[in-house]
This record gives structure tokens, C-alpha cells and sequence, in this order.
């Protein structure tokens, strides 16, 4: 992974590990390389710590997504739902090329 591990907030780990207990099956949305926004379809089976790397869940298809950069986790907004938010409201902000 590209960027460094951001640690996140302690209810986003509850969020995780809620539906770990639940066994909820679904899509996760999150920053993959190069800023490319990709998708897993399973259930999370666990969360760790990868000493040096951050923390991941890992999926029953065996796929490992860093929680800081999970978009959405089954529909609920994730750690990095506010960057993809302004990613995707960038345009909004110019004027192509019309001036004021």
C-alpha cells in the first residue's frame, strides 16, 4: 500500500467488530493503489494489528482491506468516507474555465 497507516477512531473498530458478531455478508468499498476505489464482496472474520503495516480485517474469501482506507463496510460509512467524499465533490469547486 501506498500511503502510511492512519489510526482511526475507536468507534469504527466497534462498528467492525459489531459486525463480525453479526456475520453480516456484503460489499466493502475502499481506496485500493493508486487511488483507485475497489470493492470486496464477503464477511469479516477478524480484525488485527500487522505490526509495521496497521490494522486489517481479513474476509472469508481471504482478501485483507487496511480499515483506515475503507470507504463503506456493508453500506455504513467507513474511515475514509470523508476523502472519497471530497474526491468525488473536487470538480464542484472549479468553474471550468468560465470566469466569475
Amino acid at each position: 500500500m501506498s500511503t502510511s497507516y492512519t489510526p482511526v477512531s475507536y468507534d469504527v473498530r466497534e462498528v467492525i467488530e459489531d459486525q463480525i458478531t453479526k456475520g453480516t455478508h456484503g460489499k466493502i468499498f475502499y481506496w485500493g493503489e493508486e487511488q483507485t476505489v475497489e470493492e470486496q464482496i464477503g464477511r469479516v472474520e477478524k480484525l488485527e494489528e500487522i505490526p509495521g503495516q496497521g490494522m486489517f480485517i481479513t474476509l472469508d474469501t481471504g482478501a485483507q482491506v487496511r480499515i483506515d482506507r475503507i470507504i463503506t463496510l456493508f453500506g455504513k460509512p467507513g474511515a475514509a468516507y470523508d476523502e472519497y467524499d471530497a474526491f468525488a465533490n473536487a470538480c464542484l469547486s472549479c468553474t471550468a474555465g468560465v470566469p466569475l
